[in-house]
């Protein structure tokens, strides 16, 4: 057997390739859409890619299931209880897909979803009875669980999923050998769970002892365990998937459309008329420079996640990108679905050398002069603005400054004075980015962000708020 993990950092996101040398047979499970890499692997391995499973219908990304079917061929594999539009083999408990000395096994898993499966993986050189080890999609992660609350929108009360998750975890996968490896869909920075692990494997017997909700526990204790304190989950969830049910565009098609070269004026027009204009560059290069009315979601960070939180999915979106980064800045988009980019500016921010008035910057200000300037009793003192997340800041914080998650910023912009200098930060930069050019964009036009955010402020010794006492 040929086992083969890929890791996409940028959304946590864990697939996998399944061959069998003797018949070079592969099968990929809950892949990413851009699928190169997979096909790259098995020509590599000289094997020929015949199957794909989705544990489920993903939320957090578009999988490249149909990209697989129409660029090679394979046959698409769903649980028994998915409902999508394109031909699919349906997997119940116990069904098993079998190429050479290798056994897919399928468990019916729901929990995470209702159609939700784990993939039991047997080696037969190894053993015909004890697995080698189990896919379990979103349903257990490593020192995690799915979480229950994202089909709200599809009819699924959270308490009815979690009492599903309970029996799918106690009767079916902690029924496994202890020696099981463990292999989830996501890790650490996914928004699948609240407590996932940056270890990418397990085994069944190490989470039975140190996953939190997998303790000794009532039903009902682990359904208000596993419902309480999820995280916000992007607007982009429900039309992920939903999109990964439907039949679509593959990846390849809607880039042939979307890297379209456009000139600084056809830009302006397009914003003139609604479009979203996205500058995936390095907050610093951003600060220092960029076209009025843009967003800087960069290319070094949870870019897709941000985009998919800040970005309106009913407006055009144009790429500002350093030349060379148009690609990359789309394809990532396409990574949730967000097909609806109509082209980048030829050039990049040079093709606007000559119109230095369509140019502004954002101030970047040292933490000991922030501290400085926050001490101040004139009321043209600046308001720190922090955009971490609750639980981030109730650990630490900046005194005197107020919080509003990055991602619930546009509704409440209003909460915020116009005619006030604001001081952004987040934990390192790059949330405060994106914040301070949301805020440029809605008309703040006394911005400045704290260079580094609360780790310069930290590195300066700056005194921090922490559970009600200064430090």
């Amino acid at each position: 057997m040929i086992f083969k993990q890929f890791y996409l950092n940028c959304l946590a996101h864990a697939s996998y390739l399944i061959g069998d040398e003797q018949t070079r047979t592969a099968a990929v499970v809950d892949p990413q859409r851009d699928i190169d890499q997979y096909l790259s692997f098995a020509d590599q391995a000289e094997l020929r890619v015949a199957h794909v499973f989705l544990t489920h219908l993903h939320a957090d990304f578009v999988a490249g299931h149909l990209e697989l079917r129409d660029r090679v061929g394979a046959t698409i594999h769903l649980g028994a209880a998915a409902k999508a539009e394109y031909a699919f083999t349906p997997l119940k408990d116990g069904d098993f897909v079998q190429f050479g000395r290798v056994r897919l096994k399928a468990l019916e898993t729901p929990g995470h979803t209702p159609e939700s499966i784990s993939i039991v993986v047997y080696d037969l050189d190894r053993s015909e009875t004890t697995p080698y080890g189990v896919l379990t999609g979103d349903t257990l992660f490593v020192g995690d669980v799915g979480r229950p609350d994202l089909q709200a929108a599809l009819g699924w009360t959270a308490g009815d999923l979690a009492n599903l998750l309970y029996e799918s975890l106690q009767s079916k996968l902690m029924t496994l050998p202890d020696e099981s490896l463990v292999y989830p869909a996501h890790g650490a920075g996914s928004l699948c769970g609240k407590a996932l692990s940056k270890e990418t494997v397990s085994t069944i017997g190490d989470q039975r002892r140190v996953n939190y909700a997998l303790q000794p526990m009532t039903r009902q204790a682990f359904v208000d365990l596993v419902t309480a304190d999820q995280p916000d989950a992007p607007p982009y969830f429900i039309y992920d998937a939903v999109l990964n049910r439907q039949e679509r565009p593959t990846l390849q098609e809607a880039l042939a459309r979307e890297l379209t070269p456009k000139t600084l004026e056809e830009v302006l027009a397009l914003q003139a008329s609604g479009a979203q204009l996205l500058d995936t560059r390095d907050p610093i290069d951003f600060a220092a420079a960029h076209l009025k009315g843009t967003i800087n979601i960069g290319l070094g960070g949870q870019y897709a996640t941000w985009a998919g939180t800040v970005l309106s999915r009913e407006r055009p979106i144009v790429i500002v990108a350093d030349p060379g980064q148009e690609s990359e800045s789309a394809i990532r988009l396409g990574r949730i679905g967000f097909d609806h980019i109509v082209g980048y500016l030829q050039g990049g921010l040079g093709s606007l050398a000559s119109r230095p008035n369509l140019v502004t910057t954002t101030g970047r200000v040292s933490a000991s002069l922030a501290a400085e300037r926050l001490l101040t009793r004139e009321p043209s003192a600046p308001l720190a603005v922090d955009v971490r997340s609750p639980q981030e800041r109730a650990q630490k914080h900046v005194a005197a400054s107020v919080n509003i998650p990055l991602n619930h910023l546009i509704e409440r912009f209003s909460e915020l004075p116009k005619d006030r200098p604001l001081l952004v930060y987040c934990a390192g930069g790059y949330r405060s980015s994106i914040a301070a050019s949301l805020l440029q964009q809605h008309g703040y036009t006394k911005v400045d962000e704290i260079a580094g955010g609360l780790a310069a402020w930290e590195a300066a010794q700056l005194p921090l708020v922490s559970e009600g006492t200064a430090h």
